[in-house]
């Protein structure tokens, strides 16, 4: 059961300048983790057991069952060690040695046969076969927690890969272990190399959903907000309707994500990179991504707030879901930033309409204190995101005043530097045409040949056949 008492390693944690998450999710985490398959429930409770102070124990203990489930046996060894420095008493918290000595011995009879059945493939000369031995033994390495191994051994498959359903099924490897190594450059040119290739309309069709999801994760966890929100914007719903169950459905990527997750992700990315006009036209006018904002409302609820300048309301409501997101694998390190991005976004939209506001009604419309809101904007201003500056002793914020005169001025000085340019280069152009100084093309070839087209080099023009000066006195004829 989820405890109250926060435990002193979480103590330590916090004063060490570890994340430590102390309120309750609003999730609940049974129903929450059956959504996932594969390693990455795995991945999602070790995350929350070694983060949340309030879910650590029922966490942690379900990431412990959930690797003796499976034959990583490193990955068992590491919730148990997490656990045992959270309650050293607690019965899971000591190792069992003989499973850990029966998965031994089982991964290593597996890795010979798959080796040795490779071996025997490769001596026959079979290409699909060695094509399937390598798979085999890469979904081995990769359920073992090998996976420098694992991508080796999905690389190899290439040489023997004879129609392009087998080289996509390859990349899709490929990008599986990439994302659990966090390897995202790998993940950004597999999914390109799927995309080049020339496959059915049909098959296209059924990967371009698990396309744009692993691109948008690839982007947000390099912190390019904007193209993550692109990519989970453009992923088809057919991925909402997958029954999980059915392993043999190609729709389902709950191994990696689920639709609730595009939902969460891309509507955090769009409010954090665009403006109120594409959030509008390119999310909550959206008909593919509306399906995953109905499995989320609370964000399409959040953005239909920024868009209708209600900036209290939307922050309000990303607060009370933050501590969900904090204990999302993909979400958490970039929480801060993200909820920063809107954050100032808002600020910003918020004091367009004025010349002056007071700190008091800033402070007032985003639900906070003039300190807190001062420092603020003062950090904006200093970052050069807000252009304004801050009256302390009236306690007022001020627009910067911009010279109108002076810049339709700068402007129309400009302009009249082109012109001055534009007639020089004009005037010139007729006196070497005057004087005859032009290169003409030989005869028998046109303009399209490249020979005489324009005039030449300026050096070959005054450079002509009457020397450095050309015909016709043509420096006393020219004057600029």
């Amino acid at each position: 059961m989820a405890g109250s008492n926060e435990p002193d390693s979480f103590v330590q944690a916090r004063q060490q300048g570890r994340l430590v998450v102390k309120d309750a999710p609003k999730f609940d985490l049974d129903v929450y983790i059956a959504n996932y398959k594969g390693k990455t429930r795995f991945d999602r409770l070790y995350l929350i057991g070694s983060t949340s102070s309030f879910l650590h124990l029922e966490a942690l203990k379900g990431a412990i069952a959930e690797a003796k489930r499976g034959k990583d046996i490193s990955r068992y060894e590491i919730a148990v060690a997490t656990l045992r420095d959270i309650a050293p008493t607690d019965p899971d918290a000591t190792p069992d040695l003989g499973w850990i000595e029966r998965m031994n011995k089982q991964v290593k009879a597996e890795t010979d046969r798959l080796e040795l059945e490779l071996k025997g493939y490769k001596n026959n000369l079979i290409k699909e076969s060695i094509r399937m031995g390598y798979d085999d033994l890469g979904q081995h390495y990769h359920s073992i927690g090998d996976l420098p191994a694992s991508t080796k051994s999905y690389a190899r498959m290439r040489d023997y890969c004879t129609t392009t359903s087998h080289i996509a099924i390859m990349c899709f490897r490929i990008i599986h272990v990439s994302i659990d190594q966090a390897n995202w450059l790998a993940v950004q040119s597999n999914v390109q190399k799927i995309r080049n290739l020339n496959q059915k309309s049909a098959d296209i069709e059924k990967q371009q959903a698990k396309l744009h999801a692993a691109t948008g994760l690839a982007c947000l966890a390099l912190g390019h907000y904007r193209d993550a929100a692109v990519s989970f914007l453009a992923t088809d719903p057919r991925m909402i309707t997958a029954k999980l169950d059915d392993p043999s459905d190609d729709d389902v990527y709950n191994e990696i994500i689920t639709p609730n997750d595009i939902a969460v992700y891309g509507g955090l990315c769009a409010l954090a990179s665009m403006n109120r006009n594409d959030l509008q036209k390119l999310v909550l006018e959206n008909s593919n991504f509306r399906n995953y904002l109905e499995l989320e409302p609370h964000i399409r609820r959040a953005i239909s707030f920024f868009v209708s300048s209600k900036y209290s309301s939307c922050l309000s409501i990303l607060e009370s879901y933050k501590t969900d997101y904090l204990l999302d694998l993909h979400l958490q390190p970039h929480i801060p930033d993200l909820y920063f991005q809107v954050r100032s976004k808002s600020i910003i939209q918020y004091f367009i309409p004025f010349s002056s506001v007071t700190l008091k009604a800033i402070a007032s419309a985003f639900a906070t204190s003039e300190e807190s809101i001062e420092g603020e904007l003062v950090d904006m201003i200093n970052r050069g995101t807000l252009e304004a500056r801050i009256d302390l002793q009236e306690r007022v914020l001020l627009a910067k005043q911009t010279d109108a005169r002076g810049k339709v001025l700068d402007e129309a000085l400009e302009m009249a530097k082109d012109y001055e340019r534009t007639a020089h280069l004009r005037i010139m152009r007729m006196e070497i045409l005057n004087a005859g100084l032009d290169v003409k093309a030989p005869k028998g070839q046109g303009l399209g040949s490249g020979i005489g087209q324009g005039y030449g080099n300026m050096g070959d023009v005054f450079m002509g056949p009457s020397g450095p000066q050309g015909r016709s006195g043509l420096r006393s004829g020219m004057r600029f």
